[in-house]
């Protein structure tokens, strides 16, 4: 018998900068919700003050996790220690896989008008936290839109959703990640694994997520926790929505956080720090 997934908790993001000074919307990853294993960050950038952006995410280090970033405008410039370099464009995606430690820079690409996209931290099982790194990127034309229901569509990035798999392959945590646009007075069911952790975070109007008399009504800027079940009952009123929905397999694994390391004990973020410091992070030694 299928149950709806209801919501848990609902979690409204908190405004704080990054990298250089970019100001953005941490929705997870704050003392509010901490992390929703596997997931460890998410961060929305809204901006078409330059001044907000403009500094960029200069060299920075990762080890253990994986970013995702996905653009919906602007755009980015992204450079790693190796050499690989490519442009994230609008409605393009990138999945880092850090493994054992990448130094990358993420730079604005325009001088003015509109940046807007997401940067999402997912953790990686002790098992492969120093595999070696790599990168899927996503150009637009690369992921798929899937009709989920009459005037309700989403853009698949990783995992399937109305029988149309994502672009993104090979992630442990066999993650869904979409991007849900829903018009006004519209309802879909979404299938989700049951067991996986889930959420929701809506960023434009605003949707009832969880089914029946128990839905909770959720307003652009929040997050909403969702509990077990195998699917999610979205339903819209006289305005439209938009939303990411992600779900992943939880790991349960000790989580030691610092900065831009995630790894299971202190002592290996130590190493991590000293790696770093002595060039090996990004030798790959």
């Amino acid at each position: 018998m299928a149950t709806d997934r209801q919501v848990t908790r609902v979690v409204t993001g908190q405004p704080t900068s990054d990298g250089a000074g970019v100001r953005l919307t941490r929705v997870l990853g704050t003392p509010q919700l901490d992390h929703l294993d596997p997931f460890l960050l998410l961060d929305e950038f809204k901006s078409d003050r330059p001044g907000d952006y403009l500094a960029g995410f200069p060299d920075h280090p990762h080890r253990g996790f994986e970013t995702v970033t996905y653009m919906l405008a602007g755009a980015m410039h992204h450079r790693d220690h190796v050499g690989n370099e490519g442009e994230l464009v609008a409605g393009s995606a990138q999945w880092m896989t850090a493994g054992r430690g990448i130094v990358h820079s993420e730079m604005p690409r325009q001088k003015d008008g509109l940046m807007w996209g997401f940067q999402l931290w997912v953790n990686l099982p002790a098992r492969n936290k120093m595999t070696a790194p790599r990168y899927q990127d996503i150009p637009p034309e690369k992921i798929p839109e899937a009709e989920l229901a009459p005037g309700v569509r989403a853009r698949v990035i990783a995992g399937e959703a109305g029988g149309v798999r994502g672009p993104v392959e090979g992630i442990v945590t066999q993650p869904l990640y979409l991007d849900v646009r829903m018009e006004p007075r519209s309802r879909v069911t979404v299938a989700v694994t049951p067991g996986h952790a889930a959420f929701a975070y809506v960023y434009e109007g605003r949707a009832a997520l969880g089914g029946g008399a128990n839905a909770q009504d959720i307003a652009a800027g929040r997050l909403a926790v969702l509990g077990d079940g195998d699917r999610l009952e979205a339903v819209t009123g006289d305005a439209p929505a938009r939303f990411l929905l992600l779900a992943a397999r939880p790991l349960r694994e000790p989580i030691a956080r610092y900065g831009p390391f995630v790894m299971n004990t202190r002592e290996e973020i130590a190493q991590a720090v000293e790696d770093y410091q002595s060039g090996k992070l990004a030798s790959g030694v």
